[in-house]
């Protein structure tokens, strides 16, 4: 019983070891010291040599003289990246708020395939989901004007995203009437693969996307130059959804250029920004948007 007792007492006093938490946190979560850059530089190594382990055991060729090999290596990874998922969790100021976010479902993720795999076969090939986690790399070499450039792109689709359900809702209906008239017109034929509208349609998106897989294909006269109409209508639309992004994020760009720093003048800040992200200074209170 005083074992146990005792036991408990270090378990209690290892989960409430805060001083332990913050070295790790400063390891594992930040990249400005040279114990983090070569944690996550460590990682990143990791990463790719486990999707790499993955890629080579989808070879036959080569899986069949090395299973025992690759199998071990991928067993070393996942629980490498499992220890790592929980140290994280041990760590983290706020456990839930990293738990649901997304490096904290990808961390997730990542450690789950291998043990699916138990129990569903096939899954373990899951484990190429590491490599979204490659995205540390932004924080590693510190490209966060590619970041910045990513949130506008992101900011940019969910303004343009009401346009672009119209757009492709309309499309929808556009392959669903093409595809209804050319069975009509092919469906009569000996031998068609024109057989029922899902095919039609199938077609007729196939066609409009100019992915023309060549699959099913009309014979009659009519047939084709209702192809060809489709095939000029999917060259006209097809820009149409990068249009729009385009002129949203340009838009965009626009509002962060009026945006100027009164000490070194330079502009691209955030509409609500506070302080100039080049020199530091405060913005005027234009900017901030007061």
């Amino acid at each position: 019983m005083g074992l146990f007792t005792k036991l408990r007492e270090r378990v209690d006093a290892f989960l409430h070891d805060e001083d332990l938490k913050r070295k790790l946190y400063v390891i594992i979560f930040e990249s400005d010291t040279p114990k983090g850059k070569l944690f996550d530089t460590c990682l990143i190594g990791f990463i790719i040599a486990s999707v790499v382990v993955v890629i080579l055991e989808s070879i036959q060729s080569f899986s069949y003289h090395y299973t025992f090999a690759l199998r071990i290596l991928e067993y070393v990874f996942t629980a490498f990246f499992t220890f790592e998922y929980l140290v994280r969790i041990y760590c983290s100021p706020r456990p839930k708020k990293y738990i649901f976010s997304f490096f904290g479902i990808v961390d997730l993720l990542a450690t789950l395939p291998v043990y699916l795999s138990f129990f569903f076969a096939g899954t373990r090939y899951l484990i190429v989901i590491r490599a979204f986690r490659l995205i540390r790399v932004f924080r590693v070499f510190k490209l966060f004007n590619f970041l910045k450039e990513g949130n506008l792109l992101l900011k940019s689709l969910r303004i343009s995203a009401p346009k672009i359900f119209v757009f492709f809702f309309f499309v929808l209906i556009l392959v669903t009437s093409i595809g209804t008239i050319m069975y009509m017109i092919e469906g009569n034929q000996p031998g068609t693969q024109f057989n029922n509208i899902p095919n039609s349609i199938y077609w007729a998106i196939v066609t409009m996307t100019t992915v023309g897989y060549g699959d099913i294909t009309p014979v009659t006269p009519a047939g084709r130059f209702l192809s060809a109409i489709v095939m000029l209508i999917g060259y006209t639309i097809i820009a149409v959804p990068t249009g729009i992004v385009s002129a949203t994020m340009v838009g965009e760009q626009r509002k962060r250029s009026r945006y100027k720093c009164p000490n070194c003048h330079q502009d691209g800040h955030e509409e609500l920004a506070e302080y100039c992200k080049y020199c530091g200074s405060k913005l005027e209170n234009y900017n901030s948007g007061k």
